[in-house]
C-alpha cells in the first residue's frame, strides 16, 4: 500500500511547515487527488487517520479530499475529454496524440490550524 508512504510524506512537510510557522495544533488538512493519481482515496484516508494520530501537531486533524477529475486534451483536434470513460485515444477525432491536463496530481490545499 503505497498511499501509507504518500501520508507519510505528507506528515513530514506538514511537520516542517509546522515548525516553520510556529503551529501548535493543525485541525485540518485539505488535498486535491487527481482521479488518475494511482492513490486510492480510502487507503489514503485511513492511513491519514493511522499516521496523523502519532504525530502531536496532527492528532485528530481532519483530512478532506478534493477529487480532481481527470481531464486529457487532444493535440489534433485541440477538444478535451474525460480521460476516465475514454483513456488516451481522443473520442472526437481517434487521435492517439493526447496529453493529460489534470487528473494525476497531489498536492496540500490547504491547513487549518489552531
Amino acid at each position: 500500500m503505497h498511499e501509507l508512504g504518500v501520508v507519510f510524506h505528507m506528515v513530514d512537510l506538514l511537520e516542517d511547515v509546522g515548525r516553520e510557522q510556529g503551529l501548535t495544533r493543525v485541525s485540518e488538512v485539505v488535498v486535491d487527488l487527481g482521479e488518475v493519481s494511482g492513490v486510492v482515496t480510502e487507503l489514503f484516508e485511513d492511513a491519514w487517520e493511522w499516521a496523523s494520530n502519532r504525530h502531536d501537531l496532527l492528532r485528530g486533524a481532519r483530512l478532506r479530499v478534493n477529487c480532481i477529475e481527470a481531464v486529457t486534451v487532444c493535440n489534433s483536434c485541440g477538444k478535451t475529454y474525460p480521460t476516465v470513460a475514454h483513456g488516451r485515444i481522443c473520442p472526437h477525432c481517434a487521435s492517439p496524440d493526447t496529453e493529460l491536463l489534470r487528473g494525476n496530481e497531489l498536492n496540500i490545499r490547504e491547513i487549518e490550524a489552531c
